[in-house]
C-alpha cells in the first residue's frame, strides 16, 4: 500500500485541560481527508497514561497521538529563559514545535478551546512560500477600537495585520532557519507585552511574513460574528464564552455535539454542572480590566516602537550564529567556524614574506602597525573593546625565550586585547624590536581580504598558513627562527572562532608542535568577560574583557617530541579550565554526548 502523507497537528494543554483538547481532537477526527495520516502531538508536562488510554479509544487508524512531555525541553533550553512564567504558560509551547520537531518543514498549531468543522488536511495544504506563518486576522484588533489602537500605538502594527495566535500554519523551516524561538525569548526579555502576550511577540516577529488565511479558519466567538454554524471551519471559544461552562454561549452546541462523542463526556458535564455562573460577571469584569490595560498601554511613552532601537533587540544574523554555537557544541564540531570565512586563495611561497626581511615588507609593517594602534585606540575609545584589565603581566615581562602564546578565540579582534597584554609587558620600543608580537592567521584572511583589513591582515606582523605544501615548509621555518630570535607568537589552538563563546574548546596539536619543534614555552592565554550595561549595534552587550596570562609551560627534555606535545597541550587545557571555573563559578561541561579532552 502506499504510504499516506503525514500531516503534523500540534496542542499545548495540561492535564485539567485535556478533556477539552479531546474534544477538539474528535472534531478534527470526524472531518479530516482519510487521504493523509495525522501524527499529533499533545505538548504537556503532567499528562498521565489514564488520560491518554481514554484519548487513544476514539482514534481511527489514519490518526496517532503523541504525548511528549516538555519538561526535559525545558531544561535544555532554561539559560535562554528570561522568566519562569515561560514554564507554566502552555500558550508558549507552539514556540517550541519548529525545534523540537526538525523532521517537519510545516506544522499546525490549534488552540483546545476550538471546534474543526473544515477539512484539516485544506488548511495544512495552503502554501506558504516566504511567509513564516499562515494565520487569520485578530477580531479583538479589527473589532475594537481600543485593542486595535493598542498594536497600532505600542506595537506598531496595523489593526488589520494582526493574527490570532489560537490557530498557526507554522512554516517550520524557516523558524528554525530565521530563529523565531531565539526572537521571541530575546523580546520576552527586553520589552513586557501586557496585553496579548505572547501572540503580540509572534505579531512582531511575524510582521509582513503572515499567508492571510479566510477567517472561516479561525471564527472567533467575539463581536460581530460574519459566519454562521455552516460555514465556519474552525470554531475559536475565546475568552469568557467557553460552552463547557456556559452551555448557552455563541456556537456552544457544536462544541457539545462533538463532546458527546468523547469518552470524557461525564467530566465535562460535571465541570459544567459545578460551575458557578456568577464567575461570567467576573470574567467579564476582567475583560473591561483587559481592556482598559489596552488603553494604559498604548497611552505609555516607552512603547515597544519608542523603545524598539533601545531596547537590545538582537540582531537575526547574530541569533542564527548563537544556535549554530549550539548545534556544533551539541555535534562535537569544535574545530568548525561557525561563520562564513572569506574564500580562500592558494598562498604561494615567494608571495610571502614571514620574517620581514624585504625594506618594502619592513616600510609595509611599519605602517601597518601604526594602522593598527590607531584603529586600536578608536575601539578602546568607542567602548568596542572593554579591557578590564590584565593579570599576569610579568609572566610575558620575565620571559627569557621567544614563546608561543594560546589564546580562546572568540571575536575577529580578540587578537587586539592579546596585543595590549603585550604592549603592558613591553614598555620601550628598544625592548619591542627584540621581542615582536606576531600573529598566526588562516591563509583565506591573508588572501582575500581587502581594503583596511586587508592590508592588516598581510603587513601587520601577521603568519599566514598556507595551503601549499612549500608555503608551509618555509612558515615552519620562519616561526621557528622568531621564536629562536626571541619574538612572541599568537596561536589560536582551538582551530575556530566562535563568537563570545566562554568555554575553552578543546585544542589542536599545532601550536605546541611549534613550541616543542622551537625548544620554547607556551604561555597560556586566556579572556574571560562579562556583560556591560552598553548594547552594541547587534544588540548584545558589549562585553568587558579581563586577559589571564598564566606561567610558561616549558617542554620536559626528559620527554619525546610527541610526549612533550601532549604535555603541553594538556596542561594548557587545565589551565584554561581552572581560569574558566573560577572566574564563572561554573563546572566546565559540555552538550555533546561525547566525552570532551584537550
Amino acid at each position: 500500500m502506499e504510504k499516506k502523507k503525514v500531516i503534523p497537528i500540534f496542542f499545548g494543554c495540561d492535564l485539567n485541560f485535556f478533556k477539552f483538547t479531546v474534544v477538539t481532537l474528535k472534531s478534527i477526527i470526524d472531518n479530516a481527508s482519510k487521504d493523509y495520516h495525522y501524527n499529533v502531538y499533545v505538548f504537556n508536562t503532567d499528562i498521565d497514561q489514564e488520560a491518554q488510554d481514554k484519548c487513544n479509544a476514539i482514534l481511527p487508524d489514519n490518526f496517532t497521538v503523541f504525548y511528549p512531555n516538555v519538561n526535559p525541553y525545558l531544561e535544555e533550553i532554561s539559560d535562554r529563559l528570561p522568566i519562569r512564567d515561560y514554564y507554566s504558560k502552555t500558550t508558549y509551547f507552539r514556540l517550541f514545535i519548529a525545534e523540537m520537531y526538525p523532521e517537519y518543514d510545516k506544522a499546525i498549531y490549534i488552540d483546545a478551546d476550538t471546534i474543526v468543522q473544515g477539512d484539516i488536511s485544506e488548511l495544512y495544504n495552503h502554501e506558504l512560500g516566504d511567509n513564516l506563518v499562515g494565520a487569520c486576522n485578530e477580531q479583538a484588533m479589527v473589532q475594537t477600537d481600543c485593542y486595535g489602537t493598542y498594536v497600532e500605538k505600542c506595537l506598531g502594527l496595523d489593526r488589520n495585520h494582526f493574527f490570532n495566535a489560537g490557530m498557526l500554519v507554522i512554516n517550520s523551516k524557516l523558524w528554525r532557519d530565521e530563529c523565531v524561538l531565539d526572537q521571541f525569548v530575546n523580546l520576552l526579555s527586553v520589552y513586557e507585552c501586557k496585553v496579548t502576550q505572547d501572540e503580540d511577540y509572534l505579531n512582531i516577529i511575524c510582521k509582513d511574513r503572515v499567508l492571510w488565511i479566510d477567517n472561516s479558519w479561525n471564527v472567533e466567538t467575539y463581536g460581530d460574528i460574519k459566519y454562521d454554524e455552516n460555514t465556519a471551519k474552525m470554531v475559536h471559544y475565546i475568552m469568557w464564552g467557553k460552552p463547557w461552562n456556559v452551555k448557552d454561549a455563541k456556537f456552544a452546541s457544536i462544541w457539545w455535539s462533538y463532546a458527546e462523542k468523547t469518552p470524557y463526556i461525564n467530566e465535562i458535564n460535571a465541570v459544567n454542572a459545578a460551575y458557578d455562573m456568577s464567575k461570567i460577571e467576573i470574567a467579564k469584569k476582567q475583560s473591561e480590566n483587559l481592556a482598559k490595560l489596552a488603553v494604559e498601554e498604548a497611552n505609555k511613552k516607552d512603547t515597544f516602537v519608542a523603545m524598539r532601537d533601545k531596547l537590545g533587540i538582537k540582531s537575526l544574523d547574530r541569533l542564527k550564529i548563537q544556535k549554530k554555537i549550539r548545534e556544533y557544541e551539541k555535534e562535537g564540531k569544535f574545530d568548525q567556524d561557525v561563520e562564513q570565512d572569506p574564500p580562500t586563495k592558494e598562498l604561494l611561497p615567494d608571495k610571502i614574506d614571514y620574517e620581514k626581511k624585504k625594506v618594502r615588507s619592513k616600510v609595509k609593517t611599519k605602517a601597518a602597525y601604526f594602522l593598527a594602534r590607531k584603529f586600536l585606540n578608536k575601539m578602546v575609545k568607542n567602548d568596542q573593546i572593554i579591557i578590564k584589565e590584565v593579570k599576569g603581566v610579568e609572566n610575558l615581562q620575565y620571559l627569557e625565550s621567544g614563546a608561543i602564546l594560546t589564546c580562546n578565540h572568540f571575536n575577529a579582534f580578540d587578537s587586539f586585547a592579546i596585543q595590549v597584554a603585550y604592549e603592558e609587558s613591553i614598555k620601550t620600543k628598544k625592548e619591542r624590536k627584540k621581542k615582536k608580537f606576531f600573529r598566526v592567521i588562516r591563509e583565506g584572511n591573508y588572501t582575500s581580504f581587502g581594503g583596511f583589513y586587508g592590508f592588516l591582515m598581510r603587513n601587520c606582523y601577521t603568519l599566514p598558513l598556507s595551503s601549499n605544501t612549500k608555503t608551509m615548509t618555509k612558515f615552519i621555518r620562519s616561526i621557528t627562527n622568531l621564536l629562536h630570535q626571541g619574538h612572541l607568537v599568537l596561536v589560536y589552538p582551538e582551530q575556530s572562532m566562535w563568537w563570545n563563546y566562554r568555554k575553552p574548546k578543546p585544542l589542536k596539536k599545532g601550536a605546541f608542535q611549534f613550541a616543542v619543534g622551537a625548544n620554547v614555552p607556551v604561555v597560556p592565554c586566556f579572556i574571560t568577560m562579562e556583560d556591560t550595561d552598553k548594547i552594541g549595534p547587534d544588540g548584545y552587550p558589549i562585553q568587558e574583557y579581563t586577559i589571564h596570562i598564566e606561567k610558561p609551560i616549558y617542554p620536559d627534555s626528559s620527554k619525546s617530541k610527541i610526549e612533550n606535545v601532549n604535555y603541553l597541550m594538556n596542561e594548557n587545557y587545565r589551565v584554561w579550565k581552572e581560569i574558566y571555573e573560577s572566574v564563572y563559578h561554573v563546572n566546565l561541561t559540555y552538550t555533546t554526548k561525547e566525552e570532551v579532552r584537550a
